[in-house]
Protein backbone atom coordinates (compact mmCIF):
# COMPACT_ATOMS: atom_id res chain seq x y z
CA UNK A 1 0.00 0.00 0.00
CA UNK A 2 0.92 3.53 -0.94
CA UNK A 3 1.43 5.66 1.86
CA UNK A 4 2.00 9.36 0.56
CA UNK A 5 3.94 11.92 2.69
CA UNK A 6 1.13 14.37 1.51
CA UNK A 7 -2.47 13.85 0.22
CA UNK A 8 -4.45 17.31 -0.23
CA UNK A 9 -7.95 17.40 -0.60
CA UNK A 10 -9.70 19.46 -3.08
CA UNK A 11 -7.75 21.48 -6.58
CA UNK A 12 -8.83 24.81 -6.14
CA UNK A 13 -5.85 27.54 -5.83
CA UNK A 14 -5.70 26.47 -1.76
CA UNK A 15 -5.11 22.90 -2.78
CA UNK A 16 -2.70 23.24 -5.99
CA UNK A 17 -0.82 26.19 -3.73
CA UNK A 18 -0.01 23.91 -0.82
CA UNK A 19 0.97 20.92 -3.50
CA UNK A 20 2.70 22.98 -5.61
CA UNK A 21 4.85 24.17 -2.84
CA UNK A 22 5.47 20.78 -1.02
CA UNK A 23 5.92 18.96 -4.20
CA UNK A 24 8.31 21.78 -5.23
CA UNK A 25 10.08 20.63 -1.67
CA UNK A 26 10.39 17.40 -2.45
CA UNK A 27 7.43 16.13 -0.67
CA UNK A 28 5.35 13.11 -2.48
CA UNK A 29 2.28 14.60 -3.09
CA UNK A 30 -1.18 13.60 -4.05
CA UNK A 31 -3.81 15.62 -4.80
CA UNK A 32 -7.65 14.37 -4.68
CA UNK A 33 -10.27 16.28 -6.82
CA UNK A 34 -13.68 15.10 -7.10
CA UNK A 35 -14.28 16.60 -10.54
CA UNK A 36 -11.95 17.23 -13.72
CA UNK A 37 -10.15 20.32 -15.07
CA UNK A 38 -11.18 22.42 -16.51
CA UNK A 39 -14.15 22.61 -14.57
CA UNK A 40 -16.45 25.66 -14.15
CA UNK A 41 -16.85 27.19 -10.43
CA UNK A 42 -19.23 30.13 -9.28
CA UNK A 43 -16.68 32.85 -8.58
CA UNK A 44 -15.85 37.01 -9.45
CA UNK A 45 -12.51 35.76 -10.83
CA UNK A 46 -11.57 39.32 -9.87
CA UNK A 47 -7.57 38.77 -9.39
CA UNK A 48 -6.18 41.70 -7.00
CA UNK A 49 -2.64 42.18 -6.93
CA UNK A 50 -1.82 40.68 -3.65
CA UNK A 51 -3.02 37.13 -5.75
CA UNK A 52 -1.07 38.07 -8.98
CA UNK A 53 2.22 38.31 -6.88
CA UNK A 54 1.69 34.80 -5.62
CA UNK A 55 1.52 32.78 -9.01
CA UNK A 56 3.71 35.16 -10.93
CA UNK A 57 6.37 32.45 -10.68
CA UNK A 58 4.44 29.71 -11.54
CA UNK A 59 1.51 30.59 -14.40
CA UNK A 60 0.82 32.96 -17.26
CA UNK A 61 -2.58 34.47 -16.05
CA UNK A 62 -5.24 33.86 -18.73
CA UNK A 63 -6.54 37.32 -18.35
CA UNK A 64 -9.80 37.88 -20.12
CA UNK A 65 -9.60 41.76 -18.77
CA UNK A 66 -7.51 43.98 -16.62
CA UNK A 67 -9.87 47.00 -15.18
CA UNK A 68 -8.51 50.46 -14.37
CA UNK A 69 -11.63 51.60 -13.86
CA UNK A 70 -14.36 51.59 -11.69
CA UNK A 71 -17.64 53.06 -10.99
CA UNK A 72 -19.36 52.76 -7.88
CA UNK A 73 -23.25 53.46 -7.16
CA UNK A 74 -25.33 53.27 -4.35
CA UNK A 75 -28.68 51.29 -5.04
CA UNK A 76 -27.87 52.20 -8.63
CA UNK A 77 -28.01 56.16 -7.43
CA UNK A 78 -24.88 58.41 -7.02
CA UNK A 79 -22.48 56.82 -9.76
CA UNK A 80 -19.04 58.22 -10.14
CA UNK A 81 -16.21 56.59 -12.14
CA UNK A 82 -12.24 56.91 -11.22
CA UNK A 83 -9.94 55.30 -12.44
CA UNK A 84 -6.10 54.24 -11.41
CA UNK A 85 -2.84 55.56 -12.88
CA UNK A 86 -1.00 53.26 -11.99
CA UNK A 87 -2.45 49.98 -13.56
CA UNK A 88 -4.82 47.91 -13.64
CA UNK A 89 -6.42 47.45 -10.72
CA UNK A 90 -8.37 43.78 -11.24
CA UNK A 91 -7.56 41.17 -13.17
CA UNK A 92 -10.47 39.14 -15.07
CA UNK A 93 -9.77 35.66 -14.89
CA UNK A 94 -12.06 32.48 -15.94
CA UNK A 95 -11.87 29.91 -12.68
CA UNK A 96 -11.83 27.00 -15.18
CA UNK A 97 -9.00 28.15 -16.93
CA UNK A 98 -7.08 30.02 -13.77
CA UNK A 99 -7.60 26.45 -11.80
CA UNK A 100 -6.41 24.78 -14.44
CA UNK A 101 -3.04 26.69 -14.80
CA UNK A 102 -2.37 26.17 -11.06
CA UNK A 103 -3.04 22.64 -11.86
CA UNK A 104 -0.73 22.00 -15.06
CA UNK A 105 1.95 23.97 -12.37
CA UNK A 106 1.17 21.70 -9.76
CA UNK A 107 1.85 18.49 -11.49
CA UNK A 108 4.77 19.90 -13.40
CA UNK A 109 6.36 20.48 -9.74
CA UNK A 110 5.68 16.51 -9.24
CA UNK A 111 2.31 16.23 -7.57
CA UNK A 112 0.12 13.43 -8.55
CA UNK A 113 -3.56 14.24 -9.43
CA UNK A 114 -6.48 12.34 -9.10
CA UNK A 115 -9.69 13.16 -10.56
CA UNK A 116 -13.23 12.33 -9.99
CA UNK A 117 -12.19 11.06 -6.72
CA UNK A 118 -14.49 12.26 -3.84
CA UNK A 119 -13.16 11.93 0.08
CA UNK A 120 -15.93 10.60 2.51
CA UNK A 121 -14.17 10.52 5.94
CA UNK A 122 -11.14 11.87 7.24
CA UNK A 123 -9.71 8.91 9.93
CA UNK A 124 -6.20 9.84 12.30
CA UNK A 125 -3.98 6.87 12.79
CA UNK A 126 -0.85 6.94 14.56
CA UNK A 127 1.57 7.42 11.98
CA UNK A 128 -0.21 9.47 9.29
CA UNK A 129 -4.04 10.04 8.45
CA UNK A 130 -6.22 7.75 6.23
CA UNK A 131 -8.85 8.82 3.68
CA UNK A 132 -12.17 6.67 3.18
CA UNK A 133 -13.25 7.70 -0.27
CA UNK A 134 -16.82 7.08 -2.16
CA UNK A 135 -15.88 4.30 -3.75
CA UNK A 136 -14.79 2.67 -0.88
CA UNK A 137 -11.09 3.04 -1.10
CA UNK A 138 -9.14 4.41 0.82
CA UNK A 139 -5.84 7.00 0.62
CA UNK A 140 -3.24 7.14 3.09
CA UNK A 141 -0.68 9.61 3.94
CA UNK A 142 1.56 11.08 6.57
CA UNK A 143 0.08 14.60 6.52
CA UNK A 144 -3.55 15.83 4.80
CA UNK A 145 -3.87 19.60 3.63
CA UNK A 146 -7.56 19.91 3.19
CA UNK A 147 -9.01 22.27 0.42
CA UNK A 148 -12.17 21.15 -0.04
CA UNK A 149 -14.61 23.94 0.41
CA UNK A 150 -16.32 25.27 3.72
CA UNK A 151 -18.91 22.37 3.80
CA UNK A 152 -15.91 19.80 3.04
CA UNK A 153 -15.35 16.91 5.14
CA UNK A 154 -11.89 18.33 6.22
CA UNK A 155 -13.66 21.30 7.95
CA UNK A 156 -15.76 19.19 9.22
CA UNK A 157 -13.23 17.08 10.69
CA UNK A 158 -10.99 19.75 12.33
CA UNK A 159 -13.79 21.82 13.65
CA UNK A 160 -13.79 24.66 11.87
CA UNK A 161 -16.34 27.53 12.99
CA UNK A 162 -17.74 30.60 10.94
CA UNK A 163 -18.91 33.97 12.39
CA UNK A 164 -20.28 35.21 9.02
CA UNK A 165 -21.93 33.52 5.99
CA UNK A 166 -23.29 35.10 2.87
CA UNK A 167 -24.98 33.89 0.02
CA UNK A 168 -23.41 34.79 -3.75
CA UNK A 169 -25.87 34.14 -6.61
CA UNK A 170 -24.40 34.79 -10.23
CA UNK A 171 -24.77 34.84 -14.07
CA UNK A 172 -22.40 34.81 -16.89
CA UNK A 173 -24.18 36.64 -19.68
CA UNK A 174 -22.76 36.46 -23.06
CA UNK A 175 -22.67 40.18 -24.78
CA UNK A 176 -22.17 41.59 -27.87
CA UNK A 177 -19.43 43.14 -29.33
CA UNK A 178 -21.12 46.60 -28.85
CA UNK A 179 -21.36 45.74 -25.44
CA UNK A 180 -17.80 44.55 -24.74
CA UNK A 181 -17.20 47.26 -25.69
CA UNK A 182 -18.47 49.50 -23.39
CA UNK A 183 -17.33 47.53 -19.99
CA UNK A 184 -13.64 46.82 -21.06
CA UNK A 185 -11.32 47.70 -18.99
CA UNK A 186 -14.34 49.11 -15.80
CA UNK A 187 -15.70 47.22 -13.46
CA UNK A 188 -19.14 48.31 -11.61
CA UNK A 189 -19.57 47.87 -8.38
CA UNK A 190 -23.14 48.76 -6.57
CA UNK A 191 -23.69 48.88 -2.85
CA UNK A 192 -26.91 47.18 -2.17
CA UNK A 193 -30.42 47.63 -0.41
CA UNK A 194 -29.35 44.75 2.24
CA UNK A 195 -26.88 45.43 5.14
CA UNK A 196 -23.43 44.71 4.08
CA UNK A 197 -24.55 43.55 0.20
CA UNK A 198 -22.91 44.40 -3.14
CA UNK A 199 -23.11 43.76 -6.69
CA UNK A 200 -20.74 43.47 -9.15
CA UNK A 201 -20.19 43.04 -13.06
CA UNK A 202 -16.66 42.52 -14.30
CA UNK A 203 -16.22 42.07 -17.91
CA UNK A 204 -14.24 39.23 -19.53
CA UNK A 205 -14.30 39.78 -23.43
CA UNK A 206 -17.48 38.43 -24.48
CA UNK A 207 -18.93 37.43 -20.97
CA UNK A 208 -19.84 40.00 -17.80
CA UNK A 209 -20.07 38.36 -14.94
CA UNK A 210 -22.80 39.42 -12.58
CA UNK A 211 -23.45 39.01 -9.37
CA UNK A 212 -24.42 40.28 -5.87
CA UNK A 213 -23.87 38.52 -2.37
CA UNK A 214 -25.76 39.00 1.00
CA UNK A 215 -25.78 37.63 4.27
CA UNK A 216 -27.33 34.58 4.09
CA UNK A 217 -31.46 34.48 5.73
CA UNK A 218 -32.67 36.94 3.18
CA UNK A 219 -32.14 34.56 0.18
CA UNK A 220 -35.35 35.92 -1.47
CA UNK A 221 -34.27 39.21 -1.31
CA UNK A 222 -31.11 38.61 -2.28
CA UNK A 223 -32.39 36.73 -5.51
CA UNK A 224 -34.40 40.32 -5.66
CA UNK A 225 -31.61 42.21 -5.58
CA UNK A 226 -30.11 40.32 -8.45
CA UNK A 227 -33.10 40.40 -10.42
CA UNK A 228 -33.01 44.00 -10.10
CA UNK A 229 -29.61 45.19 -11.05
CA UNK A 230 -30.02 43.04 -14.15
CA UNK A 231 -32.91 44.86 -15.07
CA UNK A 232 -31.31 48.16 -14.37
CA UNK A 233 -28.42 47.51 -16.18
CA UNK A 234 -30.24 46.65 -19.18
CA UNK A 235 -29.46 43.09 -19.24
CA UNK A 236 -32.77 41.24 -18.45
CA UNK A 237 -33.26 39.45 -21.72
CA UNK A 238 -30.20 37.77 -21.96
CA UNK A 239 -29.82 34.08 -21.20
CA UNK A 240 -27.13 33.10 -19.08
CA UNK A 241 -24.27 31.10 -20.10
CA UNK A 242 -24.60 29.91 -16.32
CA UNK A 243 -27.00 31.00 -13.37
CA UNK A 244 -24.97 29.73 -10.04
CA UNK A 245 -24.85 30.47 -6.09
CA UNK A 246 -22.66 29.73 -3.43
CA UNK A 247 -22.22 29.91 0.46
CA UNK A 248 -19.17 32.01 1.52
CA UNK A 249 -18.17 31.16 5.11
CA UNK A 250 -15.64 33.44 6.95
CA UNK A 251 -13.85 31.91 9.83
CA UNK A 252 -14.19 32.96 13.91
CA UNK A 253 -11.27 34.11 15.11
CA UNK A 254 -9.54 31.48 16.77
CA UNK A 255 -10.98 29.01 15.16
CA UNK A 256 -8.72 25.83 14.58
CA UNK A 257 -6.70 25.17 11.42
CA UNK A 258 -5.38 22.17 12.09
CA UNK A 259 -6.64 18.43 13.83
CA UNK A 260 -3.39 16.51 14.17
CA UNK A 261 -1.68 15.79 10.95
CA UNK A 262 -4.89 17.44 9.13
CA UNK A 263 -4.27 21.24 8.30
CA UNK A 264 -7.39 23.19 6.40
CA UNK A 265 -6.49 26.07 3.93
CA UNK A 266 -8.67 28.58 1.44
CA UNK A 267 -12.38 27.77 1.96
CA UNK A 268 -12.03 25.25 4.32
CA UNK A 269 -10.22 26.90 6.97
CA UNK A 270 -13.00 29.91 6.84
CA UNK A 271 -10.14 32.52 5.18
CA UNK A 272 -11.14 35.34 3.34
CA UNK A 273 -11.50 39.15 3.60
CA UNK A 274 -14.92 39.91 5.28
CA UNK A 275 -15.90 43.37 3.98
CA UNK A 276 -15.43 42.63 0.35
CA UNK A 277 -15.96 38.17 0.43
CA UNK A 278 -11.82 37.95 -1.78
CA UNK A 279 -11.05 34.51 -1.19
CA UNK A 280 -8.51 33.64 -4.25
CA UNK A 281 -5.51 35.35 -2.62
CA UNK A 282 -6.02 33.84 1.03
CA UNK A 283 -6.43 30.49 -0.90
CA UNK A 284 -2.93 31.34 -2.49
CA UNK A 285 -1.70 32.25 0.38
CA UNK A 286 -2.91 29.80 2.85
CA UNK A 287 -1.83 26.95 0.76
CA UNK A 288 1.74 28.26 0.44
CA UNK A 289 1.67 28.49 4.54
CA UNK A 290 0.34 24.68 4.79
CA UNK A 291 2.69 23.49 1.97
CA UNK A 292 5.87 24.91 3.56
CA UNK A 293 4.59 23.51 6.49
CA UNK A 294 4.25 20.44 5.26
CA UNK A 295 7.92 20.53 3.73
CA UNK A 296 9.48 21.48 6.48
CA UNK A 297 7.42 18.95 8.41
CA UNK A 298 6.19 21.38 11.20
CA UNK A 299 2.71 21.62 11.13
CA UNK A 300 2.43 23.86 14.12
CA UNK A 301 4.07 26.57 12.21
CA UNK A 302 1.20 26.69 10.07
CA UNK A 303 -1.66 28.09 12.52
CA UNK A 304 0.51 30.66 13.93
CA UNK A 305 1.76 32.26 9.71
CA UNK A 306 -2.08 31.81 9.11
CA UNK A 307 -2.52 34.21 12.66
CA UNK A 308 0.17 36.73 11.82
CA UNK A 309 0.12 36.53 8.10
CA UNK A 310 -3.83 36.88 7.41
CA UNK A 311 -5.77 37.57 10.22
CA UNK A 312 -4.81 41.22 10.58
CA UNK A 313 -6.58 41.66 7.55
CA UNK A 314 -9.33 39.87 8.11
CA UNK A 315 -9.54 41.49 11.69
CA UNK A 316 -10.00 45.39 9.96
CA UNK A 317 -11.89 43.79 7.43
CA UNK A 318 -14.56 42.85 9.83
CA UNK A 319 -14.82 46.14 11.11
CA UNK A 320 -14.82 47.23 7.66
CA UNK A 321 -17.66 45.71 7.07
CA UNK A 322 -19.51 46.27 10.44
CA UNK A 323 -19.04 50.37 9.37
CA UNK A 324 -20.49 49.11 5.83
CA UNK A 325 -23.48 47.40 6.80
CA UNK A 326 -24.47 50.62 9.16
CA UNK A 327 -23.47 53.73 6.94
CA UNK A 328 -23.26 52.64 3.20
CA UNK A 329 -24.36 55.96 1.80
CA UNK A 330 -21.29 57.85 3.37
CA UNK A 331 -19.24 55.06 2.61
CA UNK A 332 -19.95 55.29 -0.68
CA UNK A 333 -19.51 59.09 -0.09
CA UNK A 334 -16.00 58.49 1.25
CA UNK A 335 -14.84 56.25 -1.54
CA UNK A 336 -15.04 59.41 -3.93
CA UNK A 337 -12.74 61.27 -1.81
CA UNK A 338 -9.32 61.19 -2.41
CA UNK A 339 -7.88 59.12 0.20
CA UNK A 340 -10.82 57.11 0.26
CA UNK A 341 -10.06 56.38 -3.08
CA UNK A 342 -6.06 55.79 -2.67
CA UNK A 343 -6.97 53.71 -0.10
CA UNK A 344 -9.06 51.35 -2.61
CA UNK A 345 -5.99 51.18 -4.98
CA UNK A 346 -3.89 50.22 -2.30
CA UNK A 347 -6.34 47.49 -1.86
CA UNK A 348 -7.08 46.41 -5.63
CA UNK A 349 -2.71 46.59 -5.86
CA UNK A 350 -2.13 44.31 -3.13
CA UNK A 351 0.28 47.28 -1.52
CA UNK A 352 -0.96 47.03 1.79
CA UNK A 353 -3.31 45.45 3.68
CA UNK A 354 -6.47 46.53 4.87
CA UNK A 355 -4.83 46.33 8.76
CA UNK A 356 -1.95 48.77 7.62
CA UNK A 357 -4.46 50.32 5.42
CA UNK A 358 -6.88 51.23 8.43
CA UNK A 359 -3.86 52.14 11.23
CA UNK A 360 -3.39 55.28 8.97
CA UNK A 361 -4.47 58.42 10.65
CA UNK A 362 -6.63 59.99 7.80
CA UNK A 363 -8.24 56.46 7.31
CA UNK A 364 -9.05 55.72 11.37
CA UNK A 365 -10.39 59.28 11.84
CA UNK A 366 -13.27 58.80 8.69
CA UNK A 367 -14.04 54.85 10.19
CA UNK A 368 -14.03 56.64 13.88
CA UNK A 369 -16.40 59.37 12.69
CA UNK A 370 -18.38 56.82 10.44
CA UNK A 371 -18.43 54.26 13.07
CA UNK A 372 -20.10 57.15 16.12
CA UNK A 373 -22.65 58.22 13.48
CA UNK A 374 -26.28 57.20 14.64
CA UNK A 375 -27.39 54.23 11.99
CA UNK A 376 -30.00 55.56 9.30
CA UNK A 377 -32.77 53.54 7.70
CA UNK A 378 -31.69 51.95 4.73
CA UNK A 379 -34.11 51.23 1.49
CA UNK A 380 -34.76 47.55 0.66
CA UNK A 381 -36.62 45.51 -1.57
CA UNK A 382 -39.78 43.76 -0.73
Amino acid sequence: MTVWDLAVVGAGPAGLSAAYVAARAGVDTVVLERAVHPRYKTCGGGLIGTSLAVVADRIEVPAHDRADRVTFTWSGRRAFTRRSTGGPLVTMVRRDEFDDRLRAAAVAAGATLRQRVAVRSVEPEPDGVRLRLVDGTTVTARSVIGADGSSGVTARHVGVRHRQVDLGLELELPVPPALQARWRGRVLVDWGPLPGSYAWVFPKNDLLTVGVIAARGAGERTRAYLRSFVDRLGLADVEPVHDSGHLTRCRQEGSPLRRGRVLVAGDAAGLLEPWSREGISYALRSGELAGAAVAADDLGQYEPAVVAELVPSMRAGQRLLHIFSRRPGVFHGLLATPPGWRTFVAFCEGRAGFDELLSRVPVRVALALLDGLPCRRRSSLP
